[in-house]
């Protein structure tokens, strides 16, 4: 899950912060960090984790349809799971 540290970093890749108990209302910004507002940081947590549920999915979807490809060619689930390691 993307943490609100993740969310200020994807803002601004150079933020300098301290952050207690993943709390958004316990934010130190350091070394002249300009401050990013808690909505648009809570905004991008939320767009992370869709991301990333999006791309897991995906890879899901796409280890099934390579696996459905194999056997379509002709080989069996066995030789689908050695080629993809499966032990």
């Amino acid at each position: 899950m993307a943490t609100i540290i993740d969310a200020i970093l994807a803002i601004n890749p150079s933020a300098r912060v301290s952050l207690a108990d993943e709390d958004v209302n316990q934010i130190t910004w350091l070394e002249g960090t300009s401050s990013i507002s808690n909505e648009d940081i809570l905004a991008k947590q939320s767009e992370l984790v869709i991301t990333d549920a999006t791309a897991k999915a995906q890879k899901i979807s796409d280890k099934a349809s390579g696996n459905q490809k194999l056997l379509d060619l002709g080989l069996s689930q066995d030789e689908v799971d050695a080629l993809m390691e499966k032990r």
